[in-house]
C-alpha cells in the first residue's frame, strides 16, 4: 500500500488548465483498482493518495501519467506502507502490501 502526496510546485496557477485531465486520470485509477482514496491536503493544498500496485515502478509510472505531475503542477512524494494491523473494514489492505 502507498500513501502519495502531491505538492503544488510554483506552476500550481497551471492547475485550472489542466483540472479536468488530472480528474480523468483519478477516475482511470479509481476504474482500474489501483486508489483506494484521494483527497485534498488542507489547509496547503495539494493532494493526497492511498494506493495499491504490484510493485513501485508500477506506481511511478502511473504518477507520472498525471497530467499535474507531466506538467510539473505538483510533485509526488510516495511513502510505501506495509500494514500489520487494520480495523476490520480495512482488512483486504493488509495483503495489498508488496
Amino acid at each position: 500500500m502507498y500513501i502519495i502526496t502531491l505538492n503544488l510546485t510554483e506552476k500550481k496557477s497551471k492547475a485550472a488548465e489542466y483540472m479536468a485531465a488530472h480528474n480523468a486520470w483519478i477516475a482511470k485509477g479509481f476504474d482500474d483498482g489501483a486508489f483506494l482514496v484521494v483527497g485534498g491536503l488542507k489547509p496547503q493544498g495539494g493532494g493526497a493518495i492511498l494506493a495499491v500496485a504490484n510493485n513501485r515502478a508500477q506506481l511511478e509510472e502511473r504518477l507520472a501519467a498525471d497530467p499535474f505531475v507531466a506538467e510539473g503542477i505538483a510533485t509526488p512524494h510516495i511513502q510505501e506502507v506495509a500494514p500489520g494491523r487494520t480495523d476490520a473494514r480495512l482488512a483486504f489492505l493488509k495483503g495489498a502490501a508488496a
